[in-house]
C-alpha cells in the first residue's frame, strides 16, 4: 500500500486519509475518491491529498476483517458486518467464551496490520455480549499477512473463538451439621446456591441435611442420585482440610471417586472435585456460602457449559485466580437497562421500522406494496431483507389497504417472533405520521432503529447489517446514512436519542432535516450498487426494475 501525499490527478480510487471539510466539500476520512470527488477537489484548488492507494497484493481493510472474522469464529458466535476495518464477534447465547490463547498470540505476532482482541479465556458472557474483535489497523493489509493469519486459524481442530453455552443442570445439595449449626445459616446457603444455579440456567433439584460424618453423607448422596440429579454439591459444616477428610470419605462410601483436592484460586482454595457414576461432585469451600465470585463459581460455570474440569483444568486456573482483591464482577445487564455503564459491551439492539402505509398516488391507482415484483409482492422484498438482517425486531407500519398488505406479507413470510405489525390511522396525512406510529411501537430496549422504505426492493440484509456495524454512539456515529458515489440514500439508522424528535414529526418529509441539524453525529456508509438510491414510485420505475431482474 502506498500512503502519503498524492497528486490530485492520481487520486481517483485512492482512500482519503483525513477528512476534508472546506470550500463546500465535506468528505470523511476513509472515503474512496471517485472521479467526481477528484473533480470537486480540483475545482476547489486542491493539488494534493493525503491518501492510501492499494496495490494488487493488498486486501482492503473491510474485506480482510470479514475474512479473518469468519475463519476465527466457532459455534455460538455471530459476526457483524465489517466497517472501518473492524468485525466484531458477539455471543448468540449465555455461556463461556472458549478462547485459544496461544493461537491468538501467534496471530497477533504475524503482522502489525492484523490484530485480534478477545475476552479472557472462559469469561462468562451473556447473549449479544461482545467476545472478540478483528481490527485491520491501516486501510489495507498485505495479502500474505491475511493468508498467514488464516493458516494460524485453521492450524488446529478447534476454532479460536467460540461459545460453550450453558446447559440446564439439576443439582442436588448436601449440607452437614455439627453441634451448634443453625438452620438459619443452612437456609441462607440454600438461597445463595439457588441464585448461582439459576443464573446459569440450572436448578436446585433437591437438598439433604445430615450429620457431619461419612456414612450420613454417603446416604444423602445415594438418595439424591435416585432423584436424577446431574451434579452433586456438598457443603460441609467444617471445611475440607485433606483429601481423606469426612466429605471425600463420604463420596467414596457412596461409590464415588475423588479427582482432585484444592485449587490455585483464592477464595476457593479448599474446593474438592470428584465424580459419582460419571456425574460431577463438588466438595464446597466455605466461601461458597457467600454470593461473591469465588473458585466455586469458576468450576460451576465450566461444568454448566459442558466443559471438562479435571485436575489439569483445575491447576491451570492460577493465572487470574487471585480473586480476593476483586471487589465485584461485572454482571449481565438487564434488558431494561441500555446505558453505556450497564456492564459488558453489548451488541446494539437495532430495530427495523418498515414503512408500508402510503397510498401509492404516483402509481396511478394500484397499491405498489402488493404489486408483483419478479414473483413476489414489492413489500415482501423489504420484509425478507429485514428479517434476514441482524435486527432484533421488525415493525411494519401499515395504512392504505392494511389488510391486503399484511396478508401478502404473512403469505410469503412464515410466522416470525421478530415481526410485528402496527396500523397508522393517519397515513393519508403523510410519511411523518407513519414514522411517529412506528417509533411509538418499538420495544423500550431498542438502541436504534433503521427506517426502511417498503418500496426499495434492492435493499438487502447485507446493506442493513453494514449500517448496524457502523452504529457507535460512543464514537459519534449516531445517524448512519448509506451513500452511493457520495450521494445519500435510504434506509437511515437513527440512535434512540432521536426518537423523541421523530415522534414529533409533521408533514410528508420524514426525518431528513435532523441529519442537517446533527451533522456532527452523521456517519456516511458507502454502499456498492444503486439499491440505496432506488425506490419504486411510478409504473415506469417498477417496469424498469422488473426488466433488470429478468435480465
Amino acid at each position: 500500500m502506498r500512503f502519503g501525499e498524492t497528486p490530485i490527478d492520481e487520486a481517483t480510487g485512492a482512500i482519503l486519509a483525513h477528512s476534508w471539510r472546506s470550500g463546500g466539500i465535506n468528505f470523511a476520512k476513509g472515503r474512496r475518491l471517485s472521479g467526481d470527488d477528484v473533480a470537486k477537489l480540483k475545482a476547489a484548488g486542491v493539488s494534493t491529498v493525503v491518501a492510501a492507494r492499494l496495490d494488487p497484493d493488498d486486501v482492503h481493510e473491510d474485506e480482510a476483517a470479514a475474512t479473518l472474522a469468519k475463519v476465527l469464529a466457532g459455534a455460538g458466535i455471530e459476526i457483524t458486518a465489517p466497517f472501518t476495518g473492524r468485525c466484531n464477534h458477539f455471543a448468540r447465547e449465555a455461556g463461556l467464551a472458549v478462547i485459544d490463547h496461544e493461537r491468538i498470540d501467534a496471530l497477533n505476532e504475524l503482522d502489525e496490520s492484523v490484530t485480534v482482541a478477545t475476552l479472557p479465556p472462559f469469561a462468562r458472557v451473556m447473549p449479544r455480549q461482545m467476545v472478540a474483535t478483528v481490527k485491520i489497523i491501516p486501510y489495507a493489509a498485505p495479502r500474505r499477512a491475511v493468508n498467514r493469519a488464516i493458516e494460524v486459524a485453521q492450524s488446529a481442530n478447534q476454532p479460536l473463538v467460540s461459545i460453550a453455552p450453558f446447559k440446564t443442570m439439576r443439582a442436588g445439595l448436601v449440607q452437614t451439621r455439627l453441634p451448634g449449626t443453625r438452620d438459619k445459616v443452612l437456609d441462607k446457603a440454600v438461597g445463595t446456591t439457588t441464585k448461582r444455579l439459576t443464573s446459569l440456567g440450572s436448578t436446585l433439584n433437591s437438598e439433604r441435611r445430615c450429620d457431619h460424618d461419612a456414612a450420613s453423607i454417603a446416604t444423602a448422596l445415594k438418595e439424591l442420585k435416585k432423584e436424577g440429579c446431574d451434579i452433586f454439591l456438598i457443603a460441609g459444616a467444617s471445611a475440607i482440610v485433606d483429601r481423606h477428610d469426612v466429605v471425600p470419605e463420604g463420596i467414596e462410601k457412596a461409590g464415588g471417586r475423588v479427582i482432585h483436592f484444592g485449587m490455585p484460586v483464592d477464595p476457593g482454595n479448599l474446593l474438592l472435585t470428584a465424580e459419582l457414576d460419571g456425574k460431577p461432585v463438588l466438595g464446597l469451600p466455605g466461601c461458597a456460602k457467600s454470593p461473591k465470585y469465588n473458585g466455586f463459581d469458576m468450576v460451576l460455570e465450566r461444568l454448566a457449559a459442558g466443559l471438562a474440569v479435571g485436575r489439569s483444568e483445575i491447576v491451570r486456573m492460577g493465572a487470574g485466580g487471585l480473586l480476593a482483591e476483586i471487589s465485584s464482577r461485572p454482571q449481565p445487564r438487564d434488558d431494561s437497562d441500555i446505558s453505556e455503564e450497564a456492564g459488558p459491551q453489548q451488541a446494539p439492539r437495532v430495530a427495523v421500522l418498515l414503512l408500508a402505509a402510503g397510498r401509492s398516488t404516483r402509481m396511478g391507482g394500484p397499491n405498489k406494496m402488493v404489486a408483483d415484483a419478479n414473483g413476489q409482492p414489492l413489500v415482501v422484498h423489504a420484509v425478507k431483507a429485514a428479517l434476514a438482517s441482524q435486527a432484533v425486531e421488525v415493525v411494519v407500519v401499515l395504512g392504505h389497504m392494511a389488510d391486503e398488505v399484511r396478508a401478502a406479507i404473512e403469505k410469503a413470510v412464515p410466522a416470525k417472533s421478530r415481526l410485528r405489525f402496527v396500523t397508522n390511522p393517519d397515513f393519508a396525512e403523510g410519511l411523518s405520521t407513519s414514522v411517529r406510529t412506528g417509533i411509538g411501537a418499538l420495544s423500550n430496549n431498542s438502541d436504534a432503529a433503521i427506517v426502511q422504505l417498503g418500496d426499495m426492493p434492492g435493499v438487502t440484509a447485507d446493506l442493513l447489517d453494514r449500517l448496524i456495524a457502523a452504529f457507535s454512539p460512543v464514537e459519534g456515529r449516531s445517524i448512519c446514512v448509506p451513500t452511493v458515489g457520495g450521494k445519500r440514500g435510504n434506509p437511515v439508522l437513527w440512535a434512540r436519542r432521536f426518537f423523541p424528535e421523530m415522534s414529533r414529526l409533521a408533514g410528508d418529509t420524514g426525518a431528513r432535516h435532523l441529519i442537517g441539524e446533527h451533522g456532527d453525529l452523521v456517519c456516511e456508509v458507502e454502499m456498492a450498487g444503486e439499491a440505496a438510491l432506488t425506490d419504486i414510485d411510478t409504473p415506469e420505475a417498477l417496469a424498469a426494475w422488473r426488466a433488470k431482474g429478468a435480465s
